[in-house]
């Protein structure tokens, strides 16, 4: 008897010492990454804040942070709606929405981003909007003039919004078929199901996703450049090529781009714990 409980423990302080021996050591957990990026930062703050050239720099590109984040932010809005109608629209058991949505999620999908962004900038976005002057000119007597910026801005809008459609529709599709029985079975119509009872359960699934396109908007306002609009991009191209100084032009870019998508990430992370921590057992 005595034996067996001298097993025992001895298993009992084995098990306990293989438990602490698979926690990992804090060095091997610890966000290195995060203090290199921080004394980049650091370094190219530092820089703005005492050099002349690169303080010189700063002033010259940061006027175009406001037009960047309104690019953004309207791309993003523009792209979700029709993230969300194409997603849903993949969905449908109306073969015609099925295929028109399919066909211009695999259109988006199938071009590199910069010829589309000629494409629809150029070519797409100035004939519809002329074909809606017509119509608007005839009808009511007015006419719409659609800023070059606002073309960009569109153009960006319908890329993202083919992926947003993926993005929606697999959400959608990962909650359980008996979902929507039930609620079917409470008398719901397949509008209401989807509304009231597939859409908020998907959200945990899309809401992360949706928050990286986010951010991919943001960087990819950088190729709006090629069109002429004067974001953080198209301002450190002229500033380094009116006085070539490249080196403190481009590092200037780099550092406003990687505050910004540095801090959305820290935020979206904050966001992903918080959706996910009733799956941990906290509340």
């Amino acid at each position: 008897m005595i034996g067996e409980v001298a097993t025992k423990s001895s298993r009992h302080r084995a098990e306990g010492t293989a438990r602490v021996r698979d926690e990992k050591p804090w060095w091997d957990t610890f966000p290195w990454w995060g203090v290199f990026i921080a004394g980049v930062l650091a370094w190219m703050a530092f820089q703005i804040r005492t050099q002349d050239d690169y303080a010189l720099a700063w002033e010259r590109i940061i006027p175009g942070l406001s037009l960047t984040l309104v690019a953004t932010i309207e791309a993003f809005a523009i792209a979700l709606l029709l993230g969300l109608t194409a997603g849903m629209g993949q969905l449908s058991r109306n073969i015609v929405v099925r295929n028109v949505a399919r066909t211009y999620v695999e259109f988006i999908r199938g071009i590199p981003m910069l010829p589309l962004i000629f494409t629809v900038a150029l070519i797409l976005v100035p004939e519809t909007s002329d074909y809606v002057n017509q119509r608007l000119d005839a009808w009511f007597g007015v006419t719409y003039k659609l800023s070059f910026q606002m073309r960009a801005t569109v153009t960006l809008a319908l890329i993202y919004g083919a992926y947003m459609a993926e993005i929606f529709r697999g959400g959608i599709q990962s909650i359980p078929p008996g979902q929507s029985e039930a609620g079917r079975s409470l008398g719901l119509t397949r509008r209401q199901t989807m509304r009231s009872v597939v859409l908020p359960q998907a959200m945990r699934a899309i809401i992360p996703p949706l928050g990286n396109d986010f951010i991919a908007i943001l960087k990819d306002t950088s190729l709006l450049s090629v069109l002429g609009v004067l974001e953080i991009t198209q301002r450190g191209r002229q500033f380094s090529a009116s006085t070539f100084k490249f080196r403190e032009g481009y590092f200037v870019v780099s550092f406003i781009y990687l505050c910004l998508t540095l801090g959305l990430s820290l935020l979206l992370g904050v966001l992903e714990r918080r959706m996910t921590r009733d799956r941990k057992g906290e509340r």
